[in-house]
């Protein structure tokens, strides 16, 4: 096992895909000479050329139906948004071409596009650069929404994500990258899609989050361990497909849960957490299912708003208490 940052695992990932077959191809703005914003795709243009790593205009809905029409035609497109708040742009290609097609034209053609973007606040980066809008994406049907939380999940998940015929989104939390976990040197690895992930075993209260939101909740929950109390912690890691099995079988056992996004609370991930618990496990229910998420505004700009505005463990401690 090699101890590497989430960037790292998810530039090995893309490096190992192009190398195996032939048809991956990466494109997106400055993707190419430049290495992309977050420096995910350096080196890459000398290594495979401006064939397969190709710099695009600034326009989101070329890249978005671009990727859409060469997957179309045979190709394994990873097109990149600098940022998902650009992504809004291409939401047509994505929603309406590459997620519909399949199902349209009666299987007849595959879409295998994965369109990688970056996510969420915490970089002080203004209201129109910081959204979490991952429910708006996971709303649709036949668009595979994924969103690892460590690059463990990040390198196997995308490997999947690459090899697929479906059209996938794939979000990488933007203040994850330089976080640092235990991945596979030498193994060919994957992470199947749609299975979400116990990260923490508890018997006290369950905690399912995904993204950031599980490293917040990593961190809650160490330090409630300190005052006696045990949290098992539910990582999702996918939106669509949501694999809600793990998140249920700890509520029958804990009886009580919270669930943690960086998104807002309203029409949220959340909120579709909430019904599926309350739906299936109804009769384990001995207290209010509490949501913890960003609050209800535009994310400032002021660092120290920003941070109040954002989710922290403070915030899910007193959620567990609450409950408790």
């Amino acid at each position: 096992m090699a101890r590497i940052t989430m960037r790292q695992a998810i530039t090995d990932a893309l490096r190992e895909e192009m190398q195996r077959d032939e048809t991956v191809f990466i494109m997106g703005e400055e993707v190419g000479i430049w290495g992309g914003t977050y420096a995910v795709t350096r080196g890459f243009h000398d290594e495979f050329g401006g064939k397969r790593v190709r710099d695009t205009p600034i326009s989101e809905m070329a890249i978005g139906g671009a990727a859409a029409g060469a997957a179309m035609n045979g190709l394994r497109p990873v097109a990149e948004f600098m940022t998902i708040n650009f992504a809004m742009l291409a939401l047509d290609a994505i929603v309406n071409h590459a997620a519909k097609l399949h199902y349209m034209f009666g299987a007849q053609m595959k879409v295998p596009v994965v369109y990688r973007a970056p996510g969420g606040g915490g970089r002080q980066l203004g209201a129109t650069h910081s959204h979490t809008p991952d429910v708006i994406f996971a709303h649709f049907p036949s668009l595979k929404v994924v969103s690892p939380s460590t690059p463990y999940d990040a390198k196997g998940l995308l490997k999947s994500a690459i090899r697929s015929d479906d059209p996938i989104l794939f979000i990488e939390h933007a203040t994850l990258y330089q976080v640092r976990d235990e991945v596979p040197e030498d193994e060919d690895y994957t992470v199947p899609i749609g299975v979400a992930d116990v990260k923490r075993e508890g018997s006290d209260v369950t905690i399912v989050a995904y993204a950031q939101g599980l490293q917040v909740s990593l961190a809650a929950a160490e330090q409630l361990s300190k005052e006696g109390i045990e949290a098992e912690v539910i990582d999702l890691r996918t939106l669509r497909p949501l694999d809600m099995g793990p998140a249920i079988e700890s509520f029958k056992k804990t009886f009580k849960a919270v669930v943690v996004e960086e998104g807002h609370r309203s029409y949220g991930v959340g909120a579709e957490v909430v019904a599926r618990l309350q739906e299936e496990a109804f009769d384990y229910i001995d207290a209010p299912i509490k949501r913890v998420a960003q609050l209800e505004v535009p994310l400032p700009y002021s660092r120290e708003l920003e941070q109040m505005a954002l989710i922290n463990p403070d915030r899910v401690i007193e959620a567990v208490k609450e409950i408790l």
